[in-house]
């Protein structure tokens, strides 16, 4: 069994500011990043990520730029501006909140460390 598509999409946008954060990434980079800090259980996905990113790009919460690398080849680079600095902290404030209200309601369970990984691949 999966995780439910629902809760991936409700977070997708919160887990790519927070990734993107620490400066300046691009795609690929992008989808790495997640699936390391997640060990696997994400699998970020290109139909999901790229829309995700033009919507938070249109929001005013990422900006891009290309550069070339040595090879000669363009790659985007998506960074997070000071609205989506603001957004993420709001973000963070809300899944904080939210998780401890589920908690409360579902009580102590096991820590996910216990749990066999299963991977998100609705994005």
């Amino acid at each position: 069994m999966g995780t439910d598509p629902d809760l991936v999409r409700g977070t997708l946008n919160t887990i790519l500011l927070e990734t993107i954060s620490p400066g300046p990434m691009y795609g690929y980079q992008i989808c790495k990043a997640v699936n390391a800090k997640t060990d696997g259980y994400f699998e970020l996905r290109e139909g999901s990520l790229y829309p995700a990113l033009h919507k938070l790009e249109r929001e005013g919460f990422l900006k891009s730029f290309w550069e070339s690398t040595e090879s000669g080849r363009r790659r985007k680079y998506y960074q997070i501006t000071d609205a989506g600095a603001t957004a993420l902290a709001r973000k963070r404030r809300e899944w904080g909140q939210f998780a401890a209200a589920v908690d409360r309601v579902l009580g102590n369970i096991a820590p996910a460390g216990d749990a066999t990984p299963q991977v998100a691949t609705a994005w």
